[in-house]
């Protein structure tokens, strides 16, 4: 959260490549290329062209980079496994390493301190996710002195602005958002959610090769602390225009319709991501087919088709039993409460009583509780 991400240091290459008699163009094509093979959650792809990059560059970090950022985006697309969390840490420290043996002879390598700081912000970013703020911090407070000694060193390339906004925007909304945060931000600058914005704005129009990356943070922010379902919207269309295969845009694009209860428009995106998980699309795992079966099922219940409604909870729920590992899901709760109701209406009582016992045993959310004990005494009726 504290850092640039996957795009925003390739605007340096350029600046040492050449120096270092480097093919500049071929180098350039093969980071594009493989960037957006990843957007497009083409992993195996992507694996191949870093080979490339690591095989033909081997004093660069830019590939052994990248390669993380694969890692990364499996993690991101399925957030609860920590089974890569080790792999990552573990390329990041490659990335490291790399970058350090060419600061101990250049103290001013612009790429060096850029793919430092890229590996230092993104282990960060995953040690916050996990909730280990503290070595979190430090990781942020590290790779942001790298990005003030790039921007010193660049000042005028629109790419480095994506660190700055990432920073700027989250330095003042996370701690708000997570009083755990709090005490740690005494290591920062004060942030400064505003100006944040307009960075990213900026970049996002008007970047090289942080463009995408830029737009991903909009749609996301808008979405999560903003609540501007129009802006992600405009940004989430955007992304799926150049990568209509990739779930997390497509989820976020379906969420915003949901945030406005525009169910007609969420169901035609969520049916799209539902029938790519069950071709096997590569990224559309459980996690999205229980999501989009479950908006699938709310849509059915909204119009009062009981048995489509049930067939699709009942999917949703049978993925939150598998995915659940950490504890009962909003998902699991609701889907067991909601097929209670659906059950009732279609004259299957036995089988009613029985979710509404279970959804008392369930964490209460939004009234379960309530509601079960009334429809145990009370069969429901719509």
């Amino acid at each position: 959260m504290k850092t640039k991400t996957i795009i925003s240091i390739l605007f340096l290459l350029s600046l040492q490549l050449n120096a270092q008699n480097y093919n500049w163009v071929r180098h350039d094509s093969l980071v594009k290329a493989g960037v957006n093979q990843i957007y497009g959650i083409k992993f195996d792809d992507a694996e191949r062209t870093f080979d490339v990059v690591v095989n033909e560059y081997p004093a660069h970090p830019s590939g052994k980079f990248f390669k993380a950022m694969i890692t990364w985006w499996r993690i991101l697309l399925d957030i609860d496994n920590e089974s890569f969390d080790d792999k990552f840490y573990e390329q990041l420290e490659e990335v490291i390493d790399i970058s350090d043996k060419i600061l101990d002879k250049n103290d001013k390598n612009t790429d060096a301190m850029f793919f430092k700081g890229g590996a230092l912000g993104f282990r960060g970013r995953l040690r916050a996710i996990r909730e280990s703020w503290f070595k979190a911090a430090l990781d942020g407070k590290d790779g942001l002195a790298l990005v003030f000694k790039s921007y010193n060193a660049n000042p005028n390339n629109v790419d480095i602005q994506l660190g700055f906004g990432i920073y700027h925007y989250y330095a003042e909304v996370i701690p708000q958002k997570y009083p755990a945060v709090k005490p740690f931000m005494i290591f920062f600058p004060a942030g400064d959610k505003n100006r944040g914005l307009k960075e990213l704005g900026n970049v996002a129009w008007n970047g090289r090769y942080a463009l995408i990356e830029a737009r991903y943070f909009l749609m996301t922010l808008n979405f999560q602390f903003e609540e501007n379902m129009n802006e992600s919207r405009k940004w989430a269309k955007l992304l799926l225009y150049d990568f209509p295969n990739n779930p997390n845009f497509q989820k976020y694009y379906g969420l915003t319709f949901i945030r406005d209860n525009n169910y007609q428009e969420a169901v035609k995106i969520f049916r799209d991501i539902y029938n790519k998980g069950m071709h096997g699309y590569p990224g559309y795992n459980d996690y999205f087919k229980r999501e989009a079966s479950y908006y699938i099922g709310m849509d059915f219940k909204l119009k009062n088709i009981a048995d489509s409604s049930a067939f699709y909870f009942e999917k949703s729920e049978k993925y939150s039993r598998q995915l659940d590992k950490k504890g009962e899901s909003g998902f699991l709760i609701n889907t067991v409460f909601y097929l209670g109701m659906l059950y009732d209406q279609m004259g299957m009582r036995d089988k009613a009583i029985a979710n509404y016992k279970e959804t008392l045993r369930l964490k209460d959310r939004n009234g379960s509780h309530r509601d079960a004990e009334q429809y145990l005494k009370t069969p429901f009726k719509r």
